[in-house]
């Protein structure tokens, strides 16, 4: 028979406190074996690796209740239940929501800086602009490792259901691929501003749009004509998805006739 070892041996183990296990206990996460003579609760040799388990999703953003439908389904056998995937991927789509709104920031960050930039041309000699030509080194020059992958976005897209995904390719994104864009989060909302008056553009943009019309994975997008351009508006939780759809664009060359 497998040996037992006390709540106070699998604390030391694991590196968290007696408090921390009780509580496991009493959200269902881990279980005692048994207890000893005197009433003190006892592990089995797998408690440590189901604590170590519970610490890393709870590390990724696992709520305690995503934590026990895993735990769940790997002491029952149904990990292979659609109902643990769909937890997983949930997980998945909400650090993708916070990465494209970072994304955002850094891409509006850009221009902010190339415009700082711009406005110290002439005035080499100060330091102010030695530094702003440092910044903009090190936002603008190297973007590989931060750009949208392509195969991400369109596992996003088709995974839920979401009709840019057919959009890829097609002729009347043309005017958009390499375009410079602002893009910017209000709320619930992403804001896309392509700058100018350019009818293509707006053609495209309406092509968008109404593709997008009645899209069960967010609410319908708006199309605006401003001073300044065309403002592309995208609302609800999945509005991300289209903030990750134009900046890939921008990102894009344009395809050759």
């Amino acid at each position: 028979m497998a040996s037992k070892i006390t709540i106070g041996k699998l604390a030391r183990e694991v590196g968290v406190s007696t408090a921390t296990l009780r509580y496991y206990e009493q959200q269902g996460l881990v279980r005692p074996a048994g207890r000893s003579a005197s009433g003190y609760r006892l592990y089995d040799q797998n408690a440590a690796g189901v604590v170590r388990f519970v610490q890393r999703a709870q590390r990724l953003g696992f709520s305690l209740a995503d934590i026990r439908t895993f735990l769940e389904g790997v002491r029952g056998g149904g990990l292979l239940d659609e109902t643990v995937a769909r937890t997983a991927e949930r997980r998945y789509l909400e650090i993708e929501r916070q990465l494209t709104e970072l994304r955002v920031l850094r891409h509006e960050l850009e221009l902010f800086l190339v415009d700082f930039r711009n406005r110290m041309q002439g005035q080499a000699d100060r330091p102010a602009a030695t530094l702003y030509d440092q910044l903009v080194e090190q936002v603008c020059g190297e973007h590989t490792h931060l750009a949208l992958q392509v195969p991400t976005l369109s596992w996003l897209l088709d995974r839920t259901r979401c009709r840019l995904a057919g959009l890829d390719g097609e002729a009347e994104l043309q005017a958009l691929r390499g375009r410079h864009m602002h893009i910017w989060r209000e709320g619930d909302e992403y804001h896309i501003l392509v700058p100018g008056h350019d009818d293509q553009v707006h053609s495209a943009l309406e092509t968008i749009a109404r593709i997008e019309a009645n899209c069960h994975a967010h609410e319908n997008p708006q199309l605006q004509e401003t001073d300044e351009g065309c403002l592309f508006i995208a609302r609800g939780d999945m509005a991300f998805l289209f903030a990750e759809f134009f900046l890939a664009l921008e990102n894009a060359p344009a395809l050759e006739d």
